[in-house]
């Protein structure tokens, strides 16, 4: 009879890291006037400490465009947060509000489904609308087309 020899080896467990949420956020004051630009400064502290603390995220930035108005899609810094979302460095947005990232109401709900094609989702934290939600869209539709109205009653007083 011939005796068989086995051999154990203990294999250790792969660990796999779970992939870090890159999330930035977009910031905006409408003018330059000095209070507005320490409500600026104010946002990009706010997130970025907010973001650092977050368990899960990786701090990629605050875009924040200071007096621009939130009709206008040609902002320095939004355009640099588009590119480096079209880059794959972004996966979540965060932003004060709708008016934050824009106004006009046809500019931003082309953005987030620009954004949401790119498997990148954003949070409006007034509104607590969160595109990656199925209701998401809908209610940012309502909220931005009565953001454009405000915005126009604005300039016309």
């Amino acid at each position: 009879m011939t005796e068989r020899i086995t051999t154990v080896s203990r294999i250790a467990p792969v660990v796999k890291m779970k992939k870090l949420l890159r999330v930035a956020a977009c910031a905006r004051v409408s003018t330059g006037k000095d209070a507005m630009l320490h409500s600026l400064a104010s946002q990009v502290d706010y997130y970025r400490n907010y973001i650092c603390r977050h368990p899960g995220w990786e701090y990629v930035g605050v875009y924040a465009d200071e007096a621009k108005t939130g009709t206008k899609d040609s902002r320095e810094q939004f355009q640099q947060l588009l590119a480096d979302c079209k880059a794959g460095k972004i996966d979540h947005i965060l932003t004060k509000s709708i008016s934050r990232m824009a106004r006009n109401t046809v500019t931003l709900l082309e953005t987030v489904r620009e954004l949401k094609a790119m498997g990148i989702t954003v949070y409006f934290e007034e509104q607590n609308i969160d595109t990656g939600t199925d209701d998401g869209e809908l209610m940012l539709s309502i909220l931005a087309s009565y953001a454009q109205e405000e915005s126009l009653s604005a300039s016309e007083n």
